[in-house]
């Protein structure tokens, strides 16, 4: 069973806080995905698959599914900051160095089992399970130490499962609480590392024993490592890998150099020797001894610690999101991403043949003559037709051609379906196809009629390909009122279609073509103007007589006429009243001014008097497009009424 425990460098200030433990929230899986304030270890257990995430601030323990969905938790575990389960997956340790204690949880339902307290006011910090105990580090950044619990022994036989002081170097000993790890195939060795103030030190130590043993001993100044923020022992190998980059050999008892990964701030080793390493702000994943990753998972925010799955299907990674830090499954870590680009002409003729180029290629070498799905998606094949495939060439380029048969916007989608060592990749890339530029007209543009006349608008569509089908939409003048389809439908024999519009305003009548798979979308406009209804009555008058050829309406020279006019209403509209008066043989302006239409349309006026008779005078209601208060209609000039004053 493979430890992980995070380093100095991540752990965050201890929370005194009450010891007692109580499981907060168990259940069935959640939705929510496990998160942590501050990393306080991580472990994964294969027998029950859940992975354990101490949170160092908050004093608790979360327990997730495989895919990082919280299903249980546990408050009360002061301090906590590593975390490692037994060989057998059944019981969970946690390190809590706020309460000076290794605390025995059951795996399977965090329950407390049983609390080992450390005789020490520097620990325990880190923890790992190797020979059947528990091993802990204690100390200050001057002196540390390893210890152990002994889960077997009788709490009543008076032993103390506990015991202190098991470095086997005492001087110089290890700085500080030092990092812990351990590999599974070999099942009696810690690797232990630490930096100090002026040197670090790491050891190899075998605890398979009665007693400890050194089995290799470095102590320097930083010369072989340039500092100790992370140590993994390698699978298969006599080797250490230090801050997840640097790998050092220990077969003679000594630490030297044996090579490097290409960067990395720390690192999880899975049992079959994969190396998950954090670089940055991505995962990479690496074979022993790689120069390139298998691949990489890019985490935006960095990742805090990491461990693998023990059958080392996934890795589990704690990476920084709002604040925290959320437990993400990273899954196919074995299965290489490859890169595949599609390169095809920005534009093209329709019905001409076009090339499109690319290339597939992977850090990790790709089958001999892989195939590449292609798939064109144009208007004639909305859900995509499949091209034939392709071979990729030796060096990972292809090429093929194809004739569009549409036009408009083309997409060329190529993939790759993965192999047994690759993941699916696929990529696109878009031609613009120009369409043919069809005839569409629209008559009676800048017509004027009378209001309520009932217009038929003929929109005229030239050759398609397919469609024949035109909208014909009339949007009226005025914020009130929607534009409106009137009618759709395929065009007559002759290319025309009709919709009548009842001209009451200036109206916007718009022809729509949609197109189709090589003819291009047209829309045309005509707009038409509608005249108001203008009517004026006469009150007051004692009779009508024409004067000449002319009808006039006769008022004693002391009665003031009353001229009441009609107007189509619009919210805020006002009629303009023209008054003239004949002298000499001519007419002449009085008067104009703009007076307001109420809500049933009527506007009355009163004239005064002239107090002589032989006056002659006339007037009429006038709606001016813009001055009258709104724009809804064209202007539209009523009738003169002719008045004459006696005595």
């Amino acid at each position: 069973m493979r430890t992980r425990s995070i380093s100095t460098a991540t752990a965050l200030a201890v929370l005194f806080s009450s010891a007692a433990l109580s499981v907060v929230a168990a259940g069935s899986a959640s939705a929510a995905s496990a998160a942590v304030a501050s990393p306080g270890g991580i472990v994964a257990d294969g027998a029950l698959k859940r992975v354990f995430v101490g949170d160092r601030s908050a004093g608790k323990i979360l327990a997730a599914d495989y895919t990082g969905a919280l299903v249980d938790s546990v408050s009360g575990v002061s301090g906590v900051s590593g975390l490692v389960v037994s060989d057998d997956g059944a019981t969970l340790y946690a390190a809590a160095e706020g309460s000076h204690e290794i605390v025995a949880l059951d795996a399977a339902t965090l329950d407390v089992k049983a609390r080992y307290a450390v005789a020490t006011d520097t620990g325990p910090r880190h923890v790992a399970f190797a020979g059947g105990k528990v091993w802990f580090t204690y100390g200050d950044q001057w002196d540390g130490n390893l210890g152990s619990v002994d889960p077997a022994v009788d709490p009543a036989s008076g032993t103390d499962a506990v015991t202190l002081g098991q470095f086997p170097q005492p001087s110089p000993g290890i700085w500080g609480p030092a990092l812990l790890d351990t590999d599974p195939s070999a099942p009696g060795l810690l690797a232990i590392g630490q930096t100090g103030i002026s040197t670090d030190s790491m050891a190899v130590v075998d605890v398979s024993g009665t007693t400890t043993q050194l089995t290799a001993w470095y102590w320097g100044d930083y010369t072989l490592n340039q500092g100790i923020g992370d140590i993994d022992l390698v699978p298969g190998a006599p080797e250490v890998l230090v801050n997840g980059m640097q790998r050092d050999a220990y077969a003679d008892g000594k630490f030297t150099a044996a090579g490097a990964y290409p960067s990395g701030q720390r690192a999880d080793i899975a049992a079959d020797g994969l190396v998950a390493q954090v670089s940055g702000a991505k995962v990479a994943v690496y074979r022993p001894g790689a120069a390139q990753p298998l691949r990489t998972y890019a985490t935006t925010s960095g990742t805090a610690d990491l461990t693998w799955a023990p059958d080392s299907s996934r890795i589990f990674a704690l990476v920084g999101t709002n604040g925290g830090y959320t437990l993400k499954a990273l899954t196919d870590p074995t299965l290489n991403v490859p890169s595949l680009t599609v390169n095809a002409p920005s534009t093209a003729t329709r019905g001409k043949q076009l090339t499109v180029t690319g290339k597939l290629s992977a850090t990790v070498p790709l089958p001999s003559g892989a195939k590449l799905q292609v798939t064109r998606t144009d208007l004639e094949s909305p859900s995509g037709k499949a091209l034939p495939a392709v071979t990729v060439k030796a060096d990972g380029s292809y090429t093929f051609t194809d004739t569009p048969p549409a036009g408009g916007t083309v997409t060329y989608k190529v993939a790759y379906a993965g192999d047994a060592g690759h993941t699916a990749v696929s990529a696109s890339d878009k031609v613009s196809v120009p369409r043919t530029k069809p005839t569409l007209t629209l008559n009676k543009n800048g017509n004027v009629y009378n209001y309520g006349a009932d217009v038929s608008f003929t929109a005229h569509l030239g050759s398609t390909y397919k469609n024949r089908t035109v909208e014909i939409w009339a949007n009226p003048f005025g914020g009130d009122k929607p534009n409106k389809l009137l009618k759709t439908g395929t065009v007559n024999s002759s290319g025309n279609i009709s919709a009548t519009v009842d001209m009451t305003r200036d109206t916007e009548v718009t022809a729509v073509f949609k197109g189709d798979a090589r003819t291009a979308p047209r829309t045309v406009k005509s707009t038409a103007y509608a005249r108001v209804k203008i009517s004026t009555a006469v009150s007051k008058h004692y009779k009508t007589a024409k004067i000449g050829s002319t009808s006039y309406y006769w008022f004693h020279k002391s009665t003031d006429p009353l001229l009441t006019t009609t107007m189509t209403y619009y919210k805020g509209r006002k009629q303009r009243f023209d008054l003239q008066v004949y002298s000499g043989g001519k007419w002449y302006s009085a008067d104009s001014e703009y007076f307001p239409i109420g809500t049933n349309g009527k506007s009355a006026v009163r004239l005064e008097a002239p107090g002589q008779s032989g006056i002659r005078a006339r007037m009429r209601s006038v709606y001016v497009n813009g001055s009258s208060g709104d724009t809804v209609n064209t202007t539209t000039y009523g009738s003169w009424k002719y008045l004459y004053f006696s005595k």
